[in-house]
């Protein structure tokens, strides 16, 4: 893994207080927070936002947010920089992969030069006129700021006409990712903001400064405030030395008592204590397979990582470290929630149930060791498992004051603690189960206790610090509804993998190194114009009452049970009015204790220009980030496979939509042309609706619903990559050429890989199939690829590789649009690489493919009576 620079030193420079005007800085919101750096990922390298060298940069692109339905109970509420792009030239077969920012790619923050002090308000209780921190005169500038590396907007430009700019089958919105972690990092300031006494916003690079005073005016509520005299300075190029006036984003670090040595670094992580739950109950196949992928995860693990491993079956097992080479556990009944006498036993003996890595390497691997297959003949689903009972032992022994001994000195187990469940099917016995069979009489029932009483138990570990990621894997259902809602309340993953090998132990060294903060709270302000009409993600509405505090708060909390890189947030907004401003403004602000119990809010303030022209409107429109908003939107109502058969109708009239209102009619013809500033949204929305989140592809409910889940929470990238898939075609030298997701890059005597976020597809031809050199060769450089394409995504995708006309090569066709049915030249247009085959090649592809009803992109296009859009 790449290390990330430090980020920029902390200023020290303070400018003399004035006296003279002292001003009462606002009380902290009460309000717990928390939150950890995630792992860093490998983006490319960034300099800093006022770096005067930087002027024509291109920072990673932004962090996706999540969206939900008005009709839920919480009326609004309900992770990396985008994939990397593939250019041609090919790349040679030395590097396979490259990682550079992926459209949208935001213009760098810029500084220029500042507006005469005539062309901005003039004050009266100040020697010195207001001052902007960036200068607004040209609809340019504004495009030099309008994002930050944390924040996608579906658009760079909002329209100013309310009719206009809110059209739902469109729509506006951004992608917050709060807990995304990038080389540069955000500049680090170890005091306390200024905020706006009476809307309670962050002081940033937006506002406008007295600076005989220090007077800052809010952009927000456009209100009067006072800096204690801190920006007070000789001329407006001297504020750019706080952090807060010169970058968008912004850092602030509070230490308080908890850990006063504490230096703010951020590629810095402490590891957190991990608890394994084993499922008992494997068949010996399984079990061989997950043995393997704990043996390596506990390899992999940092020596001073503390850990705890439990099983589970009709009994939970609490293994002991201090039988030095010897498995050893104790046992507790599995029917029922663990007595306080039992769990005291446990917590005052003189067992060691959490342990350094260091200390406790050799009992971890016997202890894996001596796991044995299930021996009763019961089928995997009709097996007893006390899951739920195996958790409330682990939280009760992470709560203390369960002991690690290293070196003869006993240290208590901190919070940030993570569970990680290994099952290989329901839980069916115990508290939170559900019976063995669905044909139990009174089956509804016990699944809606048991999901109510899974949930309870995920708020309680939530609690506690504690985040259950549910990692499965196996043919057994493990009821998804039960065991999703113990996961999502403590701020975890559920991950279905088809078995216990590879991809699960990715999953599972991934899961236990991807840092998290717990208790985070984002903040969401924006102008009086902008209405925020609904909120996905991973968290849930708090309601807080600040006005005590700030008489004005119109934000909007969300509380996160965990932050992490790997999430983001959609949000979709509207216009209350027509906009009289010639800009907007938006502050996202987390606040959370990291890893360090170090209190961080994290300050993103984003400035949009309005506009009144459609046209410049429709061009500043990011069509990916708009897709993945859409689909976000569209995927939180379909909760069953009948509600994706609707929803597919509810993205054909979208498109309808989009096309009426913001396209023209074909000349000659009574179909609508979809907007060209728009060609690639069709594309994207196509594959929505035929591919795994809402298409038939996927068999099992729970896999469907899982997929939701994660979609729902996902970052951008990964979220953009499960709607969209991105087609890589392997050529001579080892180089990758980047072509539509057209099943006319199925070409005999080629290698393609497609990455679908979860999954990695790599095809071969059936000519270079033939050629065992040739082939092993492509295979190997393809593989390489399909790694590196998913270094940093959680969950692992699994990666499968197939030959063409394989039973599992299916699996890929089924995620291609089907232009072979289009007429040659409508092929050529949108697939150029034909261009390069000759007419012998053409016939054979041709041939290639077998006839169904499935309706290629043009042809569904002009099912909804209109015309394709033109390739971009």
């Amino acid at each position: 893994m790449a290390t990330p620079p430090p980020p920029p030193p902390t200023h020290t420079h303070s400018p003399p207080p004035n006296p003279s005007t002292p001003t009462p800085r606002p009380e902290r919101r009460p309000s717990p927070l928390a939150f950890s750096s995630p792992v860093p990922p490998r983006f490319s390298p960034q300099r800093s936002p006022h770096d005067p060298s930087s002027s024509i940069q291109t920072p990673p692109p932004l962090l996706s947010p999540a969206v939900n339905n008005g009709n839920s109970p919480a009326s609004k509420f309900s992770t990396p920089p985008g994939p990397p792009v593939f250019s041609s030239p090919l790349r040679p077969a030395a590097v396979p992969f490259r990682t550079s920012p992926a459209s949208p790619q935001p213009v760098a923050f810029s500084l220029p030069s500042m507006l005469p002090t005539s062309s901005s308000p003039r004050y009266s209780n100040g020697s010195v006129g207001l001052q902007p921190q960036i200068s607004g005169d040209t609809e340019e500038e504004f495009m030099h700021v309008g994002e930050s590396p944390y924040v996608l907007f579906s658009a760079h430009k909002v329209l100013k006409h309310k009719k206009q700019a809110n059209v739902p089958s469109l729509g506006f919105g951004a992608l917050v990712s709060p807990g995304r972690n990038i080389s540069s990092g955000p500049q680090v300031v170890q005091r306390d903001p200024h905020r706006c006494q009476n809307c309670g916003a962050y002081a940033n690079m937006y506002c406008k400064i007295l600076i005989g005073s220090g007077q800052w005016q809010c952009v927000i509520c456009g209100k009067l405030n006072g800096s204690e005299g801190e920006y007070i300075a000789p001329s407006k190029e001297d504020l750019r030395n706080w952090p807060e006036l010169s970058s968008p984003l912004v850092d602030f670090v509070q230490t308080g008592n908890k850990r006063p040595g504490y230096v703010p670094v951020s590629d810095s992580r402490m590891s957190a204590p991990i608890f394994l739950l084993i499922d008992e109950c494997l068949d010996e196949a399984h079990l061989q397979h997950l043995q393997s992928s704990l043996h390596a995860f506990v390899d992999s693990l940092p020596q001073t990582t503390r850990i705890g491993i439990l099983s589970y079956g009709r009994t939970v097992s609490i293994y002991d470290f201090s039988e030095g080479s010897v498995a050893s556990a104790d046992v507790l009944p599995g029917d029922k929630s663990p007595s306080q006498e039992s769990l005291k036993s446990l917590i005052y003996g003189t067992g060691i149930y959490l342990s350094s890595i260091h200390a406790s390497l050799p009992v971890a691997h016997t202890i894996f060791s001596s796991m044995r297959p299930y021996k009763l003949k019961l089928a995997e689903a009709s097996r007893d498992r006390c899951l739920g009972t195996a958790v409330e032992v682990a939280l009760a022994l992470i709560q203390g004051p369960a002991a690690e001994v290293s070196r003869g000195i006993v240290k208590r187990s901190g919070g940030n603690c993570r569970i990680i469940v290994c099952a290989g099917g329901p839980n069916t016995y115990g508290p939170g189960s559900v019976p063995h069979s669905f044909s139990h009489p009174n089956y509804p029932y016990m699944e809606k206790t048991a999901i109510k009483w899974m949930e309870d138990l995920g708020h309680r570990a939530h609690q506690h610090d504690t985040v259950v990621d549910i990692l499965c894997a196996g043919q057994c259902p493990v009821r998804v509804p039960v065991l999703q809602p113990l996961a999502k309340a403590s701020g975890g993953v559920l991950i279905l993998n088809d078995d216990f090998g590879e991809a699960f132990g990715v999953n599972l060294q991934r899961a236990a190194l991807r840092a998290a903060g717990s208790h985070g709270l984002l903040e969401i302000r924006g102008s009086d114009d902008i209405d925020i009409t609904q909120i996905i993600g991973p968290g849930e509405e708090a309601h807080l009452d600040t006005h005590e505090t700030f008489k004005n708060d119109t934000s909007i909390c969300i509380l996160m049970p965990s932050v992490e890189e790997t999430q983001s947030f959609a949000l979709s907004m509207e216009t209350k009015r027509d906009i009289k401003s010639e800009c907007v403004y938006f502050q996202f602000v987390v606040r959370y204790s990291n890893i360090y119990q170090a209190e961080i809010s994290r300050v993103i303030t984003s400035r949009l220009p309005t506009v009144d022209s459609v046209s410049a409107y429709l061009e500043s429109v990011q069509a990916e980030v708009a897709s993945v908003l859409i689909a976000k939107r569209t995927l939180l109502q379909a909760k069953t496979s009948s509600d994706a058969v609707d929803m597919r109708k509810m993205v054909d009239e979208r498109v309808k939509d989009i096309a009426l209102k913001f396209g023209t009619v074909a000349p000659n013809s009574k179909l609508n042309r979809f907007p060209k500033e728009l060609s690639s949204l069709p594309e994207s929305l196509f594959h929505l609706r035929r591919g795994p989140l809402l298409g038939g592809i996927v068999g099992h409910e729970d896999e469907r619903s899982v997929l939701r889940s994660l979609f729902l929470n996902a970052s951008y990238d990964l979220s953009l990559r499960m709607v969209a898939p991105r087609c890589l075609m392997h050529r001579d030298g080892g180089a990758f050429e980047e072509l539509p997701a057209y099943d006319l890059a199925m070409q005999s005597d080629a290698a393609v890989v497609l990455d679908h976020g979860t999954d990695v597809f790599i095809w071969l031809g059936a000519e270079l199939a033939a050629q065992e050199g040739k082939s092993a060769a492509a295979l190997a450089a393809c593989r390489t690829l399909a790694e590196e394409l998913s270094e940093f995504r959680f969950p692992a995708p699994r990666i499968l590789a197939f030959k063409e006309g394989s039973s599992q090569a299916r699996y890929f066709v089924s995620r291609l649009i089907p232009a072979h049915k289009d007429p040659p030249y409508e092929q050529e247009a949108r697939f150029p690489q034909l261009r390069s085959l000759s007419v012998e090649q053409r016939t054979k592809l041709k041939s290639s493919f077998i006839h169904f009803d499935d309706p290629s992109l043009c042809e569904w296009m002009r099912s909804l009576k209109l015309t394709p859009p033109e390739p971009s």
